[in-house]
């Protein structure tokens, strides 16, 4: 009685949230490599043509300038991602968004990416970002191109029942002998078998193997879909940990003046202390903040492990520096939930398995449809037998 009611649930659910699944799993399969993706189809846009750099950068100011001359007079620029390799260019970012709308052309008012060679000056290409392939990948993975308001909930709560539907799924599996046939059946899949067998085995087989990633896949997303459960799972583990140390310096650190512009000055200063990082990320703020935040990453592909400098323009000082490596347990998992969805948390070797694991979940949709579908005309051709007696 009760694993039949499991059944039933297991059953709906995936057919209540299967296209769901599917478009969010074959989506999450392209993006897992959208960052190799992305060099290798634009090359023009992400490496300097010049083979000629200077020994050091122009001033962040002076790109600013080009950046936000080269877009319209409505459009402003509000991150800058710069990339200290000698080959690469500055990516200055532009975007405004309207929650309210329905569907993805009226959610962007507009998005751009300008990519500028950061010795030269020279803007080397704009980029219409809302058009842009990995990036419309990336708004169906979000929200189905449905605009924030809509498609986001709809992502979010096909999520949660996905959760639902792996848990229940691996009561379905648990085999009722752990020898024999029914034990190799949910472990491995037998091709000689009928095509039905073998669409029912591939759905069974999948699933198990496909668990445990799965739901990493989906409580990370849930993460991103509720801020809400995001803080709490946080508070949650930072309960097995002391307090973390204080950020803050204890005497502000002043900051070589070599430019005029307090900005240009900050990022002087994170270029030279930090020679080995692949990546550096500025959120612009107004004119008359007193305060500059620069991200570090250690790794380029990586978010979750870096160190966030903060700045006070009346000072000219450094006063707080932030480390993945001081945070407490659940400030950490927050921080890693980026890494963990995408699977760049442990290199290539993690990218591969997410790459696989989302093709596996892609596919069981399609299977568990062919199931129904099949018992279905099964239960019709049935119900027709016994009219006919």
């Amino acid at each position: 009685m009760i694993k039949s009611s499991i059944l039933w649930l297991h059953k709906w659910l995936g057919i209540i949230t299967g296209i769901v699944v599917f478009i969010l799993s074959l989506t999450g399969c392209i993006y897992t490599f959208q960052d190799e993706l992305k060099l290798w189809a634009y090359p023009e846009r992400y490496y300097i043509t010049q083979a000629d750099t200077a020994t050091a950068p122009l001033p962040l100011s002076t790109l600013l300038s080009n950046a936000q001359s080269s877009l319209e007079k409505d459009q402003k620029i509000t991150r800058v991602d710069l990339y200290p390799a000698k080959d690469r260019t500055w990516i200055f970012r532009a975007i405004k968004t309207d929650e309210e709308a329905f569907g993805h052309w009226n959610y962007f008012r507009y998005y751009k990416r300008i990519f500028i060679n950061p010795y030269t000056g020279q803007v080397q290409e704009i980029e219409n970002t809302k058009t842009e392939f990995f990036q419309l990948v990336l708004q169906l993975h979000l929200n189905l191109l449905l605009g924030k308001k809509y498609g986001h909930a709809l992502v979010s709560w096909s999520t949660a029942l996905f959760i639902v539907i792996l848990l229940s799924g691996i009561v379905l599996w648990w085999p009722k002998k752990w020898k024999g046939k029914n034990l190799r059946r949910s472990f491995w899949v037998d091709t000689k078998v009928k095509w039905k067998r073998l669409n029912h085995d591939l759905h069974n087989v999948i699933g198990f193997y496909s668990l445990f990633i799965a739901l990493a896949f989906a409580i990370t997303g849930l993460a991103f879909a509720f801020p809400g459960f995001k803080k709490t799972y946080i508070a949650t583990f930072n309960l097995f940990q002391q307090e973390a140390a204080s950020t803050a310096l204890p005497v502000p650190t002043p900051i070589p003046l070599a430019y005029e512009k307090f900005q240009d000055n900050a990022l002087y200063y994170s270029l030279k202390n930090y020679p080995q990082a692949e990546m550096f990320s500025i959120r612009l703020r107004k004119d008359t903040a007193q305060e500059m935040d620069i991200q570090i990453r250690r790794y380029e592909n990586r978010s979750g492990v870096f160190d966030w400098l903060y700045f006070d323009k009346k000072q000219a000082a450094l006063k707080q520096i932030k480390s993945d490596e001081n945070l407490r347990l659940g400030d950490q998992l927050g921080t890693l939930n980026y890494d963990i969805h995408t699977g760049s948390i442990g290199g290539l070797t993690t990218k591969i398995i997410a790459f696989t694991i989302s093709l596996f979940c892609a596919s069981l949709p399609i299977t568990g449809y062919i199931i129904w579908l099949n018992k279905s005309k099964k239960a019709k051709k049935r119900k027709r037998l016994s009219t006919l007696c």
